[in-house]
């Protein structure tokens, strides 16, 4: 029985062309549609080829969803060499019969320098709203929730020039499921073989700035949607009653950095500033020099507060809490990773003077990455223009980061800590204050992101990059639960 419709971007490549026609032998598939942008000759019989601008425009989303007179769609994603594994349609269309999920999507095998290897994908969840979620090459949808999301929250809006399937899948995941077959039904050749290092800036690239305008605007209509939009209305930060020892504090989490870590540190100590502040670094039991060079730093300078935690179960997060709450931390703290530097002596003083002019509960700056020789790399500047007032901590539900340096009102932070992990912690508690109060943004650059083959996130394995996924999906997952909650009247 005929039950599949295949639409796949096509750009006149002759793999595309042989799976076309295998796909349309299949006695599962009634029809193959090619998502063309140049004009394409004769298509082999019973291909239709359609002229788009863009792949998954909202026209072309709209109109794929409006012509579908089959039971499920199979959407191919741009750049994919695909062979599907034996069964793998009938697979798919068992398990979105069985689950009647509004779209079905698989792990894979990923063809790679030779090799063969298994690609795991991650499950689809609450906070799974990023525009950058890994669905793989494929995914399957189905009519009846497709039919049912356009019905009730309205077409695509003709003028999404990338969002498309952004659009669709937002407005599927409110009503029905979106679920992951852990099998690898597919083999397809590697898209993507850049480090995780040099990826992780993507949806910062100032040359994506109409992109991410757009994305923000699905995002925000999906969250009014759930009922998880949150007004630019914000907390009064409460008068710190608390004694502090001084006014500011830079906080350096270490381990294992001895290449780095003393030019951290002095760039914290050589800063300029008209108030009382001193640098607590938390040593995490580090096995290399690193121990020796601080606290020798620490003996020739008293502004240094050098801690070694008595625990040995402490991440990144954990390293934080034991200086924000320890008696040496100052009124606001500020981060400075032991990888990276300050721009200049005047990064501490513009932090706490963005403070002191607008009583937020934190502030985040801007950076520049640059190479471990401190030379300029792309993309440059990262500034996190997208953070408006009226829209900053919804759209942050949609990104992966809020930018650097960080600083805290330390009266507000100790209310809820970091969470005792080396990633996202710093994500986590950026979202839980941003759902009460403002965050003050300052755009000029006033710290250097060193990148170089120590770093954490530089060339990190498939099986880490998935669960630390899973981890910023989860903890949006969480704030969205929260600020349901707060606008249904009931968040204590």
């Amino acid at each position: 029985m005929k039950r599949l419709s295949i639409a796949l971007p096509f750009a006149g490549e002759e793999q595309i062309e042989r799976l076309s026609r295998a796909l349309l032998a299949h006695s599962l598939v009634n029809r193959v549609l090619w998502l063309s942008q140049i004009d394409t000759n004769a298509p082999p019989t019973g291909i239709e080829s359609i002229k788009v601008d863009s792949f998954f425009d909202g026209k072309t989303v709209q109109r794929l969803c409006e012509t579908c007179v089959d039971d499920y769609l199979l959407l191919f994603f741009p750049g994919s060499s695909v062979a599907f594994s034996e069964r793998a349609l009938e697979r798919m269309i068992q398990v979105a019969d069985d689950s009647s999920a509004g779209i079905i999507y698989s792990d894979f095998r990923e063809q790679r320098d030779g090799e063969v290897i298994d690609h795991p994908l991650i499950d689809y969840q609450l906070g799974s709203l990023r525009d950058t979620f890994d669905f793989g090459s494929v995914a399957l949808i189905a009519r009846h929730a497709a039919k049912l999301a356009l019905h009730r929250y309205g077409a695509m809006p003709s003028d999404l020039r990338w969002g498309g399937f952004y659009d669709l899948r937002l407005k599927i995941s409110a009503d029905s499921f979106i679920l992951r077959v852990p099998e690898p039904l597919y083999t397809r050749a590697a898209l993507d073989v850049r480090a995780s290092g040099e990826r992780i800036f993507d949806y910062v690239d100032p040359r994506q700035r109409d992109y991410q305008i757009e994305m923000e605007k699905i995002a925000t209509a999906h969250l009014e949607r759930i009922n998880a939009h949150l007004e630019p209305r914000f907390f009064e930060v409460p008068v710190s009653h608390e004694p502090f020892p001084v006014k500011a504090s830079v906080i350096i989490p270490v381990r294992n950095r001895e290449k780095t870590v003393v030019d951290a540190v002095q760039s914290a100590l050589s800063q300029a500033a008209d108030f009382a502040f001193n640098v607590i670094v938390v040593d995490n039991h580090s096995t290399d020099y690193t121990t020796a060079l601080l606290t020798q730093l620490a003996a020739d300078n008293g502004k240094l507060v050098h801690l070694i935690p008595s625990r040995t179960d402490l991440g990144i997060g954990g390293c934080w809490n034991e200086a924000i709450f320890s008696a040496h931390c100052g009124r606001y703290a500020v981060q400075l990773d032991s990888d990276d530097l300050y721009a200049h002596e005047h990064t501490l003083a513009r932090i706490i003077a963005q403070f002191d002019e607008g009583r937020y509960a934190m502030v985040i700056g801007s950076y520049t990455t640059v190479d471990f020789e401190l030379h300029e790399l792309p993309p440059g500047l990262i500034d996190h223009r997208e953070w408006t007032r009226e829209n900053g901590r919804n759209n942050a539900l949609r990104i992966n980061g809020l930018g650097a340096p960080r600083a805290f009102d330390v009266t507000v932070l100790r209310r809820f800590g970091l969470p005792n992990v080396s990633y996202g912690e710093d994500y986590a508690v950026a979202l839980r204050i941003s759902r009460e109060f403002e965050i003050g943004r300052i755009y000029e650059s006033l710290y250097q992101c060193r990148r170089w083959g120590g770093n954490t996130d530089s060339a990190l394995p498939l099986q880490t990059m998935n669960r630390y996924d899973v981890y910023k999906d989860r903890l949006r997952t969480l704030e969205i639960l929260a600020r349901q909650r707060l606008n249904a009247g009931d968040a204590s």
